[in-house]
């Protein structure tokens, strides 16, 4: 009888001790909790952490993050309002702000993460499909530094228009639109930004294409006024050259013609002398004359009466 005794309370013992481990749950710092009775949340949301009780095998604890969660959207090909396809690649940061909205809505992060799919991409594609590509991808009005470039490639109005909304404002403008849709489902949107934005294949190809035609024609056109630059220094050269060319040419006639003046005026001189001099002057040159008319296999044949022979006969002018 007294072990029944036992036996009967060790049982109810265990049933208690059950009741309570089954009852007992921990909520840590960065945890909220729904309490679910067959499915349907029947108190308010768990937001303190230790350790709280439910009733056991009727009632469910559902835990929810509290800290910020991750969205880290597919990159998708959208149009622009130019018809230009994009790759457009988003991200964005969330918290669950009501547990109990969000539990109803959504169930779990699973349901979040898809339903914020359809969100936040959604509002993307009707963003950039409302906005031209310089919008998107500019986000100020600041000059460019060309380094000379805009001379060549004309008004840099037309190179570099104007925006007048830019990416960060759009960017704010889906962040508004999507938070409103967002906080319906419990959700608090945190940030939203674009993580990259680039051209379709296609569209790639045809804008380097583009790019690198441009830049051969501004090559082109610098290396034509360099060309023009260097026929312009080359002609000065020649202009140059032949400017001091010409006068050395006349300097140098200049000292010739001074030169032989004064060869003549002394050959002349010294012709007038006497008569041996002149003689003797005839007879170089004379000799001169013939150095430079005969060649070695010429033959002179000179006659008794002819100058030379006549020179050599007279022995004057030893």
């Amino acid at each position: 009888m007294q072990n029944k005794k036992l036996l009967i309370a060790s049982i109810i013992g265990i049933i208690i001790l059950i009741f309570i481990i089954s009852s007992a749950f921990i909520v840590n710092e960065t945890e909220q909790v729904i309490i679910t009775r067959f499915g349907k949340p029947v108190r308010q949301p768990i937001m303190t952490a230790g350790i709280h009780f439910k009733w056991p095998l009727i009632e469910e604890a559902n835990f929810f993050e509290k800290r910020f969660l991750e969205w880290d959207g597919d990159a998708n090909q959208i149009p622009t309002k130019g018809k230009k396809f994009i790759w457009v690649d988003t991200y964005a940061r969330w918290r669950i702000a009501d547990p109990l909205l969000f539990f109803q809505r959504v169930r779990n992060e699973r349901g979040a993460q898809a339903r914020l799919d359809d969100i936040l991409d959604g509002e993307t594609r009707n963003a950039v499909a409302n906005h031209t590509l310089r919008e998107i991808v500019r986000n100020t009005n600041r000059t460019p530094n060309l380094s000379g470039l805009d001379t060549l490639m004309g008004n840099i109005e037309n190179v570099f228009p104007k925006i007048k909304i830019g990416r960060e404002k759009i960017t704010k403008e889906i962040f508004t639109s999507a938070s409103k849709r967002t906080k319906e489902l419990g959700i608090q949107l945190l940030d939203l930004r674009f993580k990259r934005i680039n051209y379709y294949e296609d569209v790639r190809k045809k804008v380097y294409e583009r790019m690198i035609s441009e830049r051969k024609r501004i090559a082109d056109k610098f290396r034509s006024e360099g060309q023009g630059e260097a026929s312009k220094i080359l002609g000065d050269k020649e202009r140059e050259l032949k400017k001091i060319r010409s006068e050395a040419y006349r300097t140098s006639q200049e000292i010739i013609g001074k030169a032989d003046a004064q060869a003549t005026n002394i050959y002349a001189r010294a012709y007038n002398k006497n008569q041996q001099t002149r003689d003797f002057y005839r007879f170089i040159k004379t000799l001169e004359t013939y150095r430079s008319t005969f060649s070695d296999k010429d033959w002179l044949i000179l006659t008794t009466k002819s100058d030379l022979y006549k020179l050599f006969q007279n022995a004057s002018f030893k």
